[in-house]
């Protein structure tokens, strides 16, 4: 048997993607599947219902709080699995204080997951579309959503959902995806359409409209999230793990946007957090405001790598000193943004609908 554990306090997306690697690990090496931890599936601060909009099929209980399962608790029992983490690699880098201490995940994937034996529990990252993309249909069938929660509402050929993820991103500036991102998806998805609409999805609406005030912002059940993202024409995504999915298995969907260099599209000379993030048929968009394929992202990020700029950053070189300098200019930097947005903000509101980008 090959399966994970879903923890706690861990979202959904990232829940997501671990069931269905490990899923298609274990199909692909010919293994049961099952997973440990099941009573956490779905459940976090954004929700504490569980996964009610969706009848996953969790593969053999391992451990824990196994519900209609529970029979076979005895049969698999966590402490007989062994235990594989996924290869990381980080750089560590002077952009922000979390990239100096603990380093800027920037892994690809690990090849040798596919040599793992039976009786064993993944962990890790497992979001790279070599684990899962050559069974897109089989995932779409894993992550069918009930009839009675799924909603087409929001479905229309010329309206383009935005997902802002909000929360603990907002005060984190190599994360929060700034105005100017926005703005620029917003110009590219006219270029396609003139008559273009724009309604976001988010699961924080202040922050939403902080920053993005002149579109509408929604934040409804976490079934309600997912659907309208799932059965959009047109996405531009925040640089989270909730929405890939709803556009992975979307049978609607005929663009999506992304930040190019995904978790460090603010700071990034050219190196990506994470490169398993980079997917086929998604656009991915510079902080000019250009797009790139999947393909040109690879080409971009294996000649980076080819040039040398990654070595020697993959240990920690600085001290105490260095990150706590880091993480005051990091703060001031937050706030400076903050007023410039402000700022900006007012003076639209003086000139109208003229965009005031920063």
């Amino acid at each position: 048997m090959v399966g994970t554990e879903f923890l706690r306090g861990q979202g959904l997306g990232n829940q997501l993607f671990c069931y269905v690697s490990a899923r298609c690990i274990a199909e692909d090496l010919g293994y049961e599947f099952g997973t440990a931890g099941q009573e956490q599936l779905a459940v976090n601060i954004h929700s504490k219902k569980g996964m009610y909009f969706m009848d996953m099929d969790l593969g053999a209980c391992i451990s824990g709080n196994c519900g209609k399962n529970a029979e076979n608790r005895i049969e698999n029992k966590k402490e007989d699995f062994c235990i594989y983490h996924e290869k990381e690699e980080r750089l560590y880098l002077k952009t922000c204080a979390h990239d100096m201490l603990h380093g800027c995940y920037v892994a690809g994937a690990d090849e040798d997951i596919y040599k793992i034996g039976d009786g064993t529990l993944l962990y890790g990252n497992l979001q790279s579309e070599r684990y899962f993309a050559h069974h897109r249909e089989e995932i779409k069938e894993w992550l069918k959503v009930k009839e009675e929660y799924d909603s087409h509402e929001y479905t229309r050929d010329n309206l383009c959902i935005i997902n802002i993820r909000g929360g603990e991103y907002t005060d984190n500036r190599p994360l929060f995806l700034r105005r100017k991102y926005w703005l620029d998806a917003m110009k590219n998805m006219r270029a396609i359409r003139a008559d273009m609409e724009f309604m976001t999805v988010t699961d924080d609406v202040e922050a939403a409209r902080r920053i993005l005030p002149e579109v509408e912002a929604y934040h409804f059940d976490l079934a309600g999230d997912y659907v309208t993202l799932k059965n959009a024409r047109y996405l531009i995504l925040s640089n989270s793990t909730f929405a890939f999915f709803p556009a992975f298995t979307s049978e609607t969907v005929r663009a999506v946007i992304a930040p190019k260099y995904w978790a460090r599209h603010n700071v990034s000379d050219g190196y990506w957090a994470s490169e398993q993030n980079i997917y086929e048929g998604f656009q991915y968009q510079d902080r000019s405001g250009k797009l790139f394929s999947a393909q040109e992202c690879r080409q971009e990020l294996l000649r980076y790598r080819q040039s040398g700029k990654m070595r020697g950053k993959g240990e920690a070189l600085y001290g105490k000193g260095s990150v706590r300098i880091r993480q005051k200019k990091d703060r001031a930097l937050y706030w400076w943004d903050k007023i410039r947005f402000r700022l900006a903000r007012s003076i639209r509101g003086k000139q109208g609908t003229r965009d005031i980008q920063k």
